[in-house]
C-alpha cells in the first residue's frame, strides 16, 4: 500500500482550487495519506536559532536546539516515508506561497535530504513519485505571461535538489477569467488527474 503525502499551501485555503484538485487526486490514489495544511498550520521561520542547531553536529545539541529543529525533523520525516508526494499551490505575485517557500527551506538539509558526499550535490529523497497541482488566475504555460511563471519552475528546481525528479503537473489555470473559464480549467484538472491515477497506480 503506497503511502501518499498531500501539502496543501494556498492561503484560500478548503477554497482554493489547486487544494481542491489536490485532495481529490490523494483521496482517489488511496492508501495511506498523511496531509499537512501549511494554511492552517505553517510550520515555524527560519531563524538563527535554527541555523545554529542545524550546524550543530547532532551529538553536540542541546535540548534547546533540538526542539527549535523538531518541526524540521517531522516535516522532513513524511517525505522519507512517502511514496508519492503531492504538492499544492496557487501563484502568488507570480511565486509560491510563502508558507509553502517556508516549508520547502525548513526540509532542505544537509545530509538529510541532500548531501555533497561525492563533492557534487544529490538528492536523497530518490524513488518518489512527485504531482504539483497548481493553480493561477492567468494562463501561464503559453503566451506573454508564460516568462512570467516562477511557480513551476522554482518548485521544480528546489525538489528536484532534493531528489524528486519524477515529476508532473497539474494545471488549474485561468480562473480569474469568469465562471466559464473556471469551469474548462477545472475539466481539464479532473482530466489530467485521471491521467495521475493512470499512471500511479
Amino acid at each position: 500500500m503506497k503511502n501518499v503525502l498531500l501539502v496543501t499551501s494556498s492561503p484560500r485555503g478548503e477554497a482554493s482550487h489547486s487544494t481542491q484538485v489536490a485532495t481529490e487526486l490523494a483521496k482517489s490514489l488511496g492508501g495511506n495519506l498523511t496531509l499537512r495544511e501549511l494554511w492552517r498550520d505553517p510550520v515555524p521561520p527560519i531563524g538563527p536559532a535554527f541555523v545554529h542547531a542545524m550546524f550543530t553536529p547532532a551529538e553536540d545539541r542541546t535540548p534547546e536546539q533540538r526542539e527549535v529543529l523538531a518541526p524540521s525533523d517531522a516535516a522532513i520525516a513524511e517525505l522519507q516515508q512517502a511514496d508519492v508526494i503531492i504538492i499544492a499551490a496557487g501563484m502568488i505575485n507570480f511565486g509560491m506561497p510563502a508558507a509553502l517557500k517556508t516549508w520547502i527551506d525548513l526540509v532542505t538539509r544537509a545530509d538529510m535530504t541532500f548531501s555533497y558526499a561525492t563533492g557534487r550535490p544529490e538528492g536523497l529523497l530518490t524513488n518518489k513519485r512527485l504531482v504539483l497541482v497548481l493553480a493561477t488566475g492567468g494562463v501561464y504555460t503559453a503566451g506573454p505571461m508564460q516568462a512570467m511563471d516562477h511557480l513551476e519552475p522554482a518548485l521544480r528546481t528546489s525538489l528536484g535538489f532534493l531528489g524528486l525528479t519524477n515529476v508532473e503537473t497539474v494545471r488549474v489555470e485561468g480562473v480569474a477569467h469568469g465562471e466559464d473559464a473556471t469551469a474548462q480549467a477545472l475539466v481539464s484538472a479532473a482530466n489530467q488527474v485521471r491521467e495521475v491515477i493512470a499512471s500511479v497506480r
